[in-house]
């Protein structure tokens, strides 16, 4: 039985195009309830972590479950089956709440070289680990599991804060979410060490091999270079628990949710070298203190705070997708605890627009899209859920 969450948004969209021979047009009215439906309702998955597709045009979809086992079938809503497509549950450490294989990218090339990334994390002793394995070549819907090749590990000193996103930029660059380290208030001060791979994203080229590494660093990366024991994989820094990001494929914007400590939740746009505050900062304010230093620190776009018994942002996407005209342009993303989402305008940045649009009953980790642009959502009940119409 599919699920309804339901709102009445009665949008009237009024849009001009012109162009150098025809007056402008007015589009007709537009109404309708938007709904979050399950997408596919004959299907289940055990802690859904993350969906992806495959950048091949196959119109499969693939899921990532916590545990250390990724899905594949087709993106159909009549889907009764699906096929496991990678499991390494015996090199994932998933004790922790936040701990598992927790991000899944595809190389934009896959089509042709097979290549797929994960990050998950390990024990003994207890890391992250950003591996690329390789497609089994005589199933496309079964990947090598003897295949791994380690890129990258950094020691995780705590359970928590382990970050787990990782996408490929449109720079076909590797970016590479990594949180503090852990425990609370970030103790060892991760987030303002550049000496350090924890509390920050990473941009890295896995297309070139640099020595015994089998990634190269970008050149135009922020601390290439520098004589201060900086590393150099570092895009941005500042970072408390960068669960989830994404790019947004119409500005190539990088929108990254930053898990807040005890009072702020944060949306940040991420450029090159920018230090986003932590733990200096939460969110517009100063963390324990009255006043600190903020200059040269990039401020939120967006921030909440957890009145409403939001405790946990999960980031989405731009929505680029063709089914639901009024989220056109619009960052979507929900809190992890509460179950609510929301809509961003940010089109005028001086007078941003947050509009809650439900409140699921369950747990929200994480969103995707599939090769349409439209987005779905990952649910800790073990289901999939994607927007409605009707």
């Amino acid at each position: 039985m599919k699920k309804h969450f339901n709102v009445l948004l009665i949008l009237t969209l009024v849009y001009i195009t012109s162009c150098s021979k025809e007056a402008p047009k007015e589009s007709p009215e537009q109404k309708g309830t938007l709904s979050i439906v399950e997408a596919f309702p004959e299907l289940s998955f055990t802690r859904p972590v993350d969906f992806q597709q495959a950048t091949d045009d196959s119109n499969r979809l693939f899921v990532v479950e916590q545990r250390g086992v990724i899905s594949v079938f087709e993106n159909d809503e009549k889907t009764a089956a699906k096929t496991t497509f990678l499991a390494i549950e015996d090199r994932v450490e998933d004790s922790d709440n936040e701990e598992g294989l927790l991000g899944l990218a595809f190389h934009p090339d896959f089509e042709s070289n097979g290549y797929f990334y994960v990050n998950y994390t390990a024990s003994n002793p207890d890391r992250s680990v950003i591996s690329r394995f390789n497609l089994s070549s005589t199933n496309p819907n079964e990947a090598d599991p003897n295949s791994e090749l380690v890129l990258l590990e950094y020691e995780q000193p705590y359970g928590n804060h382990n970050g787990g996103q990782i996408a490929f930029g449109p720079d076909y660059y590797l970016y590479i979410g990594v949180g503090d380290g852990g425990k609370s208030g970030d103790p060892h001060g991760h987030g303002q060490n550049r000496s350090t791979l924890l509390g920050n994203i990473l941009r890295i080229d896995v297309d070139q091999e640099n020595g015994d590494k089998h990634y190269s660093i970008p050149e135009d990366n922020p601390f290439v270079g520098n004589t201060e024991g900086f590393k150099e994989e570092i895009y941005a820094y500042g970072m408390r628990n960068p669960w989830r990001f994404s790019f947004d494929s119409a500005t190539d914007q990088l929108w990254v949710a930053d898990v807040g400590q005890n009072s702020y939740e944060e949306i940040d746009i991420v450029k090159n070298g920018g230090n986003y505050g932590w733990n200096t900062m939460e969110g517009f304010h100063c963390f324990k203190a009255d006043e600190c230093e903020q200059e040269n620190l990039e401020l939120p776009i967006w921030e909440y705070d957890r009145d409403e018994g939001d405790i946990s942002i999960t980031g989405g996407f731009v929505y680029h997708g063709a089914a639901i005209e009024q989220l056109q342009g619009l960052y979507i993303y929900a809190d992890y605890v509460s179950g609510r989402i929301w809509s961003l305008d940010f089109s005028d940045p001086e007078n941003p627009v947050n509009t809650e649009l439900f409140k699921a009953d369950f747990p929200i980790s994480s969103f995707g899209v599939d090769q349409n642009e439209e987005i779905y959502i990952c649910g800790f009940d073990d289901k999939i859920y994607k927007f409605g119409l009707e």
